[in-house]
């Protein structure tokens, strides 16, 4: 080989051994780098879900996401495409499918306000429990879904008629019935069984001449913020699951939206067979009352003193289901009080009033276990055809029928006139 022949191999061989040298470092590199993503996604990734708990402001997740669906599904395709982990996109994934679930709907999320109270939340309350039930009756297996809407109507109802209240001042008709409860009961058997009477009726009868348009406001507007927590949870779920089934389930785990149970509760609603159905359907509902607004009711409850607890209670006493089969909470452990008099003989009163507050959550979870929860479960397997009928009726109809108030009063000063008293 002449010199340069020599020197030309040698420039190609060190030519090669150069690249090979540099494929080596970019394939490393390929292998080790962190995915990233660049552009209009790089603006949405790793947000935190800063109202996720609707306390926090109207629309969506996070202020700065988008709120229309085709823009959002680009965001997320190009966030899956990226590779970055889904935890990075964790809220506008959220985003996304809760979007998806209102547009469904037919709500505006960008608008949508829970603390601008009853009347400017109406239309969203009717939609948002028609879409709930319209699941249902499409999907045999969300009987969260289909429960959670008929509920809806008594909620809704119950809603209205406390904006109703703050416009009439209606729980100043509450308190004299209440005071004379609490009256006739120290005047017949004395101090030690007013002590035993509920304890919000007792705060009823101290305070409900004195609640305020102001207060009725707050509460309502709590109660709206919860209504929008728990769609803004649950919705999503029950959107990816019918549009992408458990793989989409899978990306919300992945990206920290769900816990194990829940996913687990997920896989078993999926598997259509019934007992595991109850019991997936059973989990998603202890998440909404137990985790998603139980804090929430605490604080309503403890709102004021005496004014959340009296408020708490009435709603419990009022309350009417809509669930066939399903007592109402004030017949639900009724008051019955017993005790030994002066001269040694035993006192009963018993009244038709609750014994329990609704927005205590260990006392809510029994009545839903043992009352709602089995009563449901037997019309979707017994009586679907009932089920399915009740649950088309208009959703301005079931509202409307619903509506508790006018039975407020009557139903305490029924507990007034009706209250007896056992000497034995």
């Amino acid at each position: 080989m002449n010199p340069r022949t020599r020197r030309r191999t040698g420039l190609l061989r060190g030519a090669a051994l150069a690249v090979a040298a540099a494929l080596t470092l970019s394939g490393t590199a390929l292998i080790t780098a962190p995915a990233t993503a660049a552009g209009p996604l790089q603006q949405y990734l790793d947000l935190p879900t800063v109202n996720r708990d609707a306390a926090h402001g109207p629309g969506g997740i996070h202020p700065a996401l988008p709120t229309d669906v085709p823009t959002l599904r680009k965001l997320v395709d190009e966030a899956r495409a990226s590779g970055v982990a889904p935890t990075s996109y964790r809220a506008l994934l959220l985003q996304y499918w809760l979007a998806s679930s209102t547009k469904r709907a037919g709500i505006d999320l960008k608008s949508w306000n829970p603390r601008a109270g009853v009347t400017a939340n109406r239309g969203n309350l009717i939609k948002s429990y028609r879409y709930y039930e319209d699941l249902q009756l499409a999907h045999r297996e969300l009987q969260w879904s289909g429960m959670a809407g008929m509920v809806g109507a008594d909620f809704g109802g119950g809603l209205a008629d406390f904006e109703l209240a703050t416009n009439v001042f209606e729980f100043a008709r509450l308190q004299p019935i209440a005071n004379a409860i609490v009256t006739e009961t120290n005047r017949t058997l004395g101090p030690v069984f007013v002590d035993k009477l509920p304890e919000g009726l007792r705060a009823l009868a101290r305070v409900g001449a004195v609640i305020s348009p102001a207060d009725l406001r707050k509460v309502q507007a709590d109660i709206l913020v919860m209504q929008k927590n728990i769609f803004t949870d649950l919705m999503p779920q029950h959107r990816a699951y019918i549009d992408g089934g458990l793989p989409a389930l899978r990306e919300m785990y992945t990206a920290g939206l769900m816990d194990d149970q829940i996913m687990r509760a997920w896989e078993q609603i999926a598997s259509k067979e019934p007992s595991a159905v109850a019991a997936g359907n059973a989990r998603l509902l202890q998440r909404e009352q137990g985790e998603v607004i139980k804090d929430q009711w605490d604080a309503v409850r403890n709102y004021k003193g005496d004014v959340g607890m009296a408020l708490t209670y009435a709603t419990t006493v009022a309350g009417s289901p809509s669930v066939a089969g399903v007592v109402p909470p004030r017949s639900f452990h009724p008051l019955k009080v017993s005790g030994t008099l002066a001269d040694g003989r035993t006192a009963v009163l018993t009244l038709p009033l609750a014994t329990w507050n609704w927005s205590v959550y260990p006392e809510r979870w029994e009545y839903i276990t043992e009352q709602l929860l089995p009563k449901y479960k037997y019309l979707v397997d017994h009586n679907w055809a009932s089920l399915r009928a009740q649950l088309s009726v208009p959703y301005e109809t079931q509202f409307e029928s619903h509506r508790p108030i006018w039975n407020i009063a009557p139903t305490l000063q029924s507990a007034l006139d009706t209250m007896k008293v056992e000497i034995k």
